[in-house]
């Protein structure tokens, strides 16, 4: 239940606490399974997070973002068997780590202002990396928020927009999930359990951000990349040395 709520919080918008939900359930079983426990409780939670930020999202970021997410969702599903998890994992947490030390870095003199030109190569091949790890790990938020960040959205754009474009890789997520068998029968009869608290906890993130101030917000939002980051490049080294 706590995964499950771990969810629901960050597809309400509490930045990154969602990437703590495979992590969390993996204490009870392995991180394949929990990824495919999960993806329909994730799908739940995007239907109520959609209908609740349908109208505040950036339509340039979201046509780069569908078509890098499907490509990196289509090479995690022809490569899924090749990868070495723990080095995906240990470079996923490194990059966001040093992205989030720059922004803590530069913040208070603004030397990362907003980009006004979309670099749409730099896009895709950030959303793609977002897209696959994903795939693997519903660990996608550090490369999309490399991405993301320095676009200066408003919060309410950047979270709608962030909730949209994790909807849609879930979506289609789905279907190689189900050749793969990390989502049967079995699995579904635990994730309905799981849809309930995540659900509410869906409520109580769009309630808790809509009181957040703007600035705080993206101070969170850093933080927790960092902190996440932190905890990837430590399940990285765990994974290939311990």
């Amino acid at each position: 239940m706590l995964a499950a709520s771990f969810v629901g919080l960050g597809k309400g918008g509490i930045p990154v606490i969602a990437s703590l939900a495979v992590p969390s359930l993996s204490l009870f079983m392995s991180p394949i399974t929990a990824a495919g426990l999960l993806l329909p409780v994730y799908i739940v939670s995007d239907v109520f997070a959609l209908f609740v930020y349908r109208r505040d999202y950036d339509p340039k970021v979201l046509k780069i973002a569908f078509f890098g997410m499907t490509l990196g969702v289509a090479i995690g599903t022809l490569t899924a068997h090749l990868i070495v998890e723990w080095i995906l994992v240990l470079l996923i947490g490194l990059m966001g780590f040093i992205f989030a030390i720059r922004l803590m870095i530069n913040q208070d003199t603004n030397q990362i202002a907003r980009v006004k030109i979309i670099n749409i190569p730099r896009g895709i091949f950030w959303t793609s990396l977002s897209g696959f790890t994903s795939f693997i790990s519903h660990n996608g938020g550090p490369p999309w928020q490399i991405f993301v960040l320095p676009l200066k959205l408003t919060k309410s754009v950047f979270v709608g927009t962030s909730v949209i474009t994790f909807s849609y890789v879930n979506f289609i997520k789905l279907f190689p999930y189900i050749w793969l068998g990390q989502v049967n029968i079995q699995s579904t009869y635990v994730s309905i359990f799981l849809m309930l608290p995540a659900s509410i906890a869906v409520y109580l993130g769009v309630k808790s951000i809509k009181i957040v101030p703007e600035k705080l917000f993206f101070n969170l939002v850093t933080w927790a990349l960092l902190l996440i980051s932190i905890k990837l490049i430590w399940d990285g080294i765990a994974g290939g040395f311990f």
